[in-house]
């Protein structure tokens, strides 16, 4: 029986527009891949296939340009394939390229049921993590408040929302501007629901109210321009996505009454984002600059906390973003918001590691800081963070402060522009941290608050290190 013979993938059209995207030219494009200048013009020009040690390549140098752009359902196993493999559970095992083709051209079901098979393996260890963060921090059962339910949900949902999503940046096509001025926001309110729009002051600190029988959307005159187009943002797409919001939160399994309402605003808040900043176009941008957060806020006139959180839901099946991790915490470590695409996982419960850049942040506003840290797999991360104030409008009010971080794992650093300040290179620049104190297996940590959960302690009454006990 003949030997069945694989297609040979031309790809000459999506290289030119990966490189026009990364704004090279071919001299430096083929430097990055390892090719001569001829050979990748000759790719260019479909003048040769893309042979499986190019595909590697490729995918090394341009991970979420070539896995989206780049090919049909072959290209797609061979991503999933990279990305399980990729996982520390598989360090050390060293699948060539040519292995890993011949996988997916002769095995196709096998290359998708381990894909599905890691995936689930890794929820499981979400699940489990969870369960060991409840019972190390003292909380009960399944005892999660409201807003713990619809946080879970988010992020069992991987932040991303298809049908709302899709439907906000139809929206936007539609209004036409970018970005979405404060008055054309108002005026499609007016003019889609008959909603009338007012600033006004409020010595209480309220930031939006909605009177629904007088038609009259009310914004505290505290918040600052881009909050303002948020409220306004929010309020059009409660109203504009109002079926699509209340299936989703019908379908949702959620136990807490409360939780079903709290669902039904954090979808209209992630539907405004998503009208202000529309999929394709923000995801196009954020590439294009390098996820330049100060530049992309300039661009879509938000705040550079809406622009993180909404780098973190690009996760649209086939035009996916880099994969971020997104949190928010305040003063006091709490973590207020939080979303991974990535491996990296935060606690459920108590605070975050000490060691974490985003501690400092909170304490010098507007500035930027960024850290390459290892977790305990090995994992390594680049990590962005920046203090913000939120101003109250009064000296009665203490105004609001906290830090955002945003961070992806290393090997999309070069398409990420505060990995520029660090030596990614270098393992051992990376600073040692983990998901919190009572998970961490962490040896020796001199800012460790108290054992991990289940780990026996020693002391020694003759001798005081930093931590006055070890593990044992």
């Amino acid at each position: 029986m003949a030997r069945r013979t694989a297609p040979r993938l031309f790809a000459g059209h999506e290289l030119k527009m990966i490189r026009r995207r990364a704004g090279l030219g071919q001299a430096a494009m083929a430097t990055r891949v390892g090719l001569s200048v001829s050979y990748l013009s000759q790719l260019e020009n479909d003048d040769r296939p893309v042979t499986a040690a190019v595909s590697e390549a490729f995918a090394r140098a341009f991970p979420i340009d070539w896995n989206s752009d780049a090919a049909g359902d072959s290209e797609r196993r061979l991503a999933g394939l990279r990305e399980a493999l990729a996982d520390p559970l598989f360090a050390g095992t060293d699948i060539g390229a040519q292995a890993l083709h011949r996988l997916v051209e002769q095995q196709p079901l096998f290359a998708d049921q381990f894909v599905r098979l890691h995936d689930a393996w890794r929820r499981t260890g979400e699940r489990l993590q969870l369960v060991d963060d409840r019972i190390a921090s003292g909380v009960p059962g399944d005892d999660r408040l409201p807003w713990e339910e619809v946080r879970d949900w988010f992020h069992e949902a991987g932040n991303y929302v298809d049908s709302i999503d899709r439907a906000a940046e139809a929206l936007a096509g539609e209004l036409d501007a970018e970005p979405l001025p404060e008055g054309l926001l108002a005026h499609a309110l007016k003019h889609r629901h008959g909603v009338d729009v007012v600033i006004a002051s409020d010595d209480g600190g309220m930031l939006r109210r909605f009177d629904r029988a007088r038609g009259l959307l009310t914004i505290g005159a505290a918040q600052p321009p881009e909050t303002r187009r948020f409220m306004i943002a929010h309020q059009l797409a409660l109203l504009e996505f109002r079926w699509e919001i209340a299936l989703v939160a019908e379908q949702a399994d959620l136990r807490a009454a409360e939780a079903r309402p709290l669902l039904s605003v954090g979808l209209a808040n992630y539907a405004a984002g998503a009208l202000l900043m529309p999929y394709r176009r923000f995801r196009e941008t954020a590439r294009a600059l390098r996820h330049d957060i100060d530049r992309l806020c300039q661009r879509f006139g938000v705040s550079f906390e809406q622009a993180c959180h909404r780098l973190s839901t690009l996760q649209r099946p086939a035009e996916r973003g880099i994969p971020f991790f997104f949190c928010r915490v305040d003063m006091a470590g709490n973590i207020t918001k939080r979303h991974s695409a990535t491996r990296l996982q935060f606690a459920r419960f108590g605070g975050a590691c000490p060691l974490w850049i985003v501690h400092e942040a909170v304490a010098i506003p507007d500035r930027i800081l960024v850290q390459l840290a290892e977790m305990p797999d090995g994992a390594h991360y680049v990590s962005m963070a920046k203090g913000l104030v939120k101003p109250s409008g009064s000296f009665t009010r203490a105004p609001r402060r906290y830090a955002v971080a945003l961070g992806c794992e290393v090997e999309h650093a070069r398409d990420f522009i505060y990995a520029d300040a660090l030596d990614t290179s270098n393992d051992d620049a990376a600073t040692p941290i983990g998901t919190s104190c009572r998970l961490c297996p962490r040896q020796h940590c001199d800012q460790r608050a108290f054992p991990p959960a289940g780990r026996a302690i020693e002391v020694d009454t003759d001798q005081r290190d930093v931590v006055p006990y070890r593990l044992a």
